[in-house]
């Protein structure tokens, strides 16, 4: 791998206050020619490339980091003193611009970025560079030039950041953590519907077994008894949902879901007792700022089947680009709980909306949906099933946990029930006929209700227009019953 950036690189110039600060390469040339060794340059005059030039630091891969409210951000070091961001391969031409950006991306009301005190160099700040710069070459040089640089704040995250670290190698991931939603990352690469699919690399699932949870009930917390990250609290611990209002926010977009979708995905969360993961296709309009959410995706792939898991996302990402769809989120279960998010699914969230909204240096969601078929807390037999989003914690808090908030949707009833949701639901079939956690259609859920009398109603609830969808769907129960 070179260090040399792109032969045409998008180069992000936005720093906020900090680059004002930062001279040119001209400006440099020439302030230090006038100045020499023996005058002092102030903070504005070190720069990226004083330090590259001195040998202070080395241009490389992966050498630059950001930490900042429990996200990592990673970046190449030019030899022209420029830092391209491995993820997308944009160019920002000093450090504030790549920690303004970045941050911003987290937090939308991020005002600067306080680059050189954010950005580390193989794991220490920037800033640290420019006082043995100081030290080095202009001894008698006042310290508070880059000390007023360094923040309080940036140190906690950076510690936020390394409980996160040892939180994940010790604690056994969950089903949420297990996707990679590599097709996530890959339409941070493409621009929307995913057009280059052959390059899409999917990253595997991680070799873990999830155990089949019991009926043990799990009471949900309210978001304000959580408090700081905490590595001991339970992963799984479920958290009540917040109202936009609640926390003096507007919802920054609208949702519109196809009842095709809700019908596949409640039979998909239906036919198994595990629990299951899938992605959701659609439009983004930022005209309208409209999340139009028009297909579901099962992933039929155990979560521990590292061979299969690539194949069926690359199957799915061909599908999005033959319809020309986005993707736009995803959905899981908890089948025998309630509809709410764990801790680790908002830290999920909170990831592919990151990974959603660094696609194009443009706001576009990424929705959330979980879905609980059986859990007994359920108003009659109809799955609950909960769309949410995630705030980043205050500014002032970076070691909090995101924010679940409900989203209120739009429920789009269709005209008929389509081939392809159809053909997905025998797919289905197919795959869970024999497997051990098939749920036993012909046992009862409640003393008067059989599971095949849970799935069929909580199924009529997203019925199309068109009343001979229940004749089509008899068929499928057909071989459901013929599973056994």
């Amino acid at each position: 791998m070179g260090s040399e950036p792109p032969s045409s690189p998008q180069v992000v110039e936005d720093g906020g206050e900090e680059d004002e600060e930062e001279l040119s390469g001209g400006e440099e040339a020439d302030f230090r020619s006038s100045s020499g060794r023996g005058s002092l340059l102030t903070r504005r005059g070190i720069t990226l490339r004083v330090l590259l030039k001195d040998g202070l630091v080395e241009p490389g891969d992966g050498v630059l980091a950001i930490h900042y409210l429990g996200k990592n951000f990673v970046g190449d070091l030019l030899n022209d003193g420029k830092i391209r961001w491995v993820e997308t391969g944009q160019i920002f031409n000093s450090p504030s611009a790549w920690a303004t950006h970045c941050k911003r991306l987290v937090n939308p009301a991020k005002k600067s970025g306080c680059g050189w005190a954010s950005v580390r160099y193989r794991g220490q700040k920037l800033v640290q560079y420019k006082t043995t710069w100081l030290h080095k070459y202009q001894p008698s040089a006042d310290m508070s030039l880059v000390s007023e640089e360094d923040d309080d704040e940036d140190e906690e995250e950076g510690k936020a950041a390394l409980q996160a670290d040892e939180k994940n190698k010790n604690t056994k991931p969950g089903l949420h953590g297990l996707f990679s939603f590599s097709l996530l990352f890959s339409s941070m690469l493409f621009s929307s519907p995913l057009s280059e699919v052959g390059n899409v690399h999917p990253h595997y699932v991680t070799d873990v077994m999830v155990s089949r949870r019991t009926d043990r009930e799990r009471i949900p917390v309210r978001y304000c008894t959580l408090g700081t990250r905490d590595a001991a609290r339970d992963p799984h611990t479920l958290v009540e949902l917040s109202a936009f209002s609640a926390i003096n926010r507007f919802q920054p977009f609208n949702v519109a879901v196809s009842s095709n979708v809700l019908l596949l995905m409640d039979f998909h969360c239906h036919v198994t007792t595990s629990e299951v993961v899938g992605y959701l296709g659609g439009r983004w309009d930022t005209n309208t700022q409209l999340l139009t959410v028009l297909r579901a995706f099962p992933c039929r792939t155990r979560l521990a089947d590292r061979d299969s898991a690539s194949a069926v996302e690359e199957e799915i990402c061909q599908n999005l680009f033959m319809r020309g769809l986005s993707l736009v989120g995803w959905y899981h279960s908890h089948p025998r709980g309630p509809a709410l998010p764990s801790l680790q699914d908002i830290d999920s969230q909170m990831d592919h909306q990151l990974r959603l909204q660094g696609s194009n240096n443009g706001f576009q969601p990424c929705l959330g949906i979980i879905c609980g078929p059986y859990y007994h807390g359920n108003q009659g037999v109809a799955s609950t099933i909960t769309p949410f989003w995630v705030v980043p914690p205050p500014e002032q808090r970076p070691n909090d946990y995101g924010i679940p908030v409900a989203v209120e949707v739009t429920y789009v009833q269709d005209n008929f029930l389509t081939s392809d949701v159809l053909n997905e639901m025998m797919l289905l079939v197919d795959y869970y006929r024999a497997a051990p956690d098939l749920v036993q259609f012909n046992q009862y859920w409640c003393p008067d209700t059989t599971m095949m009398d849970k799935i069929k109603g909580s199924l009529s609830c997203h019925a199309p227009k068109d009343q001979t969808y229940s004749q089509i769907l008899e068929h499928v129960y057909s071989q459901l019953s013929n599973t056994h």
